[in-house]
């Protein structure tokens, strides 16, 4: 008969302490978060700077699927609706689309709306946890493919919901998108402008990348904090079995709807970042594919792990661009002319990508460790052998 050992509380309960390589890794990432659009910039461009732009909102879409899909367990498949209304928030409260439709907006504000983006983005998150919350209330019986099935629909609606409304009353103008939508702007420093700083000139693409940096930064910030809380220790046990989470007292309900709302907010900041970015915002942005895009950034990169999640949005946001970009002048090099137009062995590799990372690496590029890794990391470090039973 096997005798359960006792676990040595060296191996299990020490916290892993921050070493050198820690602090020399910290300092390289930073270094290079700093000097990406730099680097970028002088080797290819402002385009791939811009491409590095939407890899950061990608990022802090991501991160708000992953509350809801890696911390809680719940299927998402219209996350992109939160996108299109914080994205629709910054387009209203910092454009003229008010003030031509609604003669007492005019009146009110006769020099047009010109809100500001600390004022644009709390409402645009505000707004955006309350579409959360009014999807997750009808579903919170729902699970599995039942679940997906309806927060697909939300989207769709949602889409064609702002597609439609310019009748009779002219809210979103409909199809052709709205326009005119005002740039960033702290204390009168316009981000849409290039400014020279140390004799480098940083163009509005460089500008926006660090704002981006910024809301990610923040973003991820609040859902380490999350993950490593009361609340996060709740959706992991909803994740892994909902009835013995709610028999051990958890209450399911109000758990649920809270990564609804928190995951929804993180769309609706990144819906406004987007709106301010590019000035223009159109139902055509939002999508179901980009909702299958933004979730499989979060199964790619490592569902439930931060630093697997950004992985896969960046990897996500800048390889399609790269196969755009190397195919055609490849075929020309091999071939002399091109044989497949370029946006179809695009397709290709990229779902010929995404396959094989399914049957090779299926939880991820970058996996949350398991427990089990974590004792045998930390007790090698203590020079001990984890005792097991």
């Amino acid at each position: 008969m096997t005798s359960i050992q006792p676990i040595e509380p060296s191996t299990t309960l020490i916290p892993e302490k921050k070493t050198a390589k820690n602090y020399a890794v910290t300092v390289l990432v930073t270094a290079l978060v700093v000097l990406a659009p730099m680097l970028i910039g002088a080797a290819g461009g402002n385009y791939w700077v811009r491409v590095l732009d939407f890899a950061m909102l990608y990022v802090m879409l991501a991160l708000g699927l992953n509350v809801v899909v890696g911390f809680a367990g719940l299927l998402d498949l219209g996350y992109i609706a939160f996108y299109a209304v914080g994205a629709y928030v910054a387009a209203l409260l910092s454009s003229p689309q008010l003030t031509t439709q609604f003669e007492w907006i005019a009146h009110l504000f006769p020099g047009g709306l010109h809100t500001p983006i600390w004022v644009i983005v709390p409402c645009a998150m505000g707004l955006a946890a309350t579409f959360g919350v009014l999807l997750g209330a009808p579903t919170l019986r729902l699970r599995g493919d039942y679940l997906a099935i309806v927060t697909l629909g939300f989207g769709e609606i949602v889409r064609i919901f702002m597609n439609n409304l310019d009748r009779p009353v002219n809210i979103t103008n409909g199809p052709k998108g709205i326009t005119g939508i005002d740039p960033v702007s702290f204390l009168g420093f316009d981000l849409s402008k290039t400014h020279s700083l140390f004799g480098f000139s940083f163009p509005s693409v460089y500008n926006y990348y660090y704002l981006f940096v910024l809301c990610s930064l923040f973003v991820i910030f609040v859902c380490v904090r999350l993950q490593h809380s009361r609340i996060g220790r709740a959706w992991a046990a909803i994740r892994e079995d909902e009835i013995a989470a709610k028999a051990m007292g958890i209450n399911t309900r109000n758990v649920k709807l809270l990564a609804f709302a928190m995951g929804a907010s993180f769309g609706g900041l990144s819906g406004a970042m987007f709106g301010t970015f590019q000035g223009f915002v159109s139902p055509e942005s939002f999508t179901f594919w980009e909702s299958i895009v933004v979730l499989a950034c979060v199964v790619l990169g490592g569902m439930g792990h931060i630093p697997g999640v950004i992985l896969g949005a960046v990897l996500l946001a800048v390889f399609p661009e790269f196969l755009r970009s190397t195919m055609g002048p490849l075929q020309n090099f091999i071939f002399g002319h091109q044989i497949v137009d370029t946006e179809v062995i695009r397709q290709l590799l990229y779902g010929l990508a995404m396959v094989l990372i399914m049957l090779y690496r299926s939880e991820g590029l970058w996996p949350s460790p398991k427990h089990e890794d974590k004792i045998a990391k930390i007790a090698k470090r203590a020079g001990k052998k984890p005792v097991r039973a």
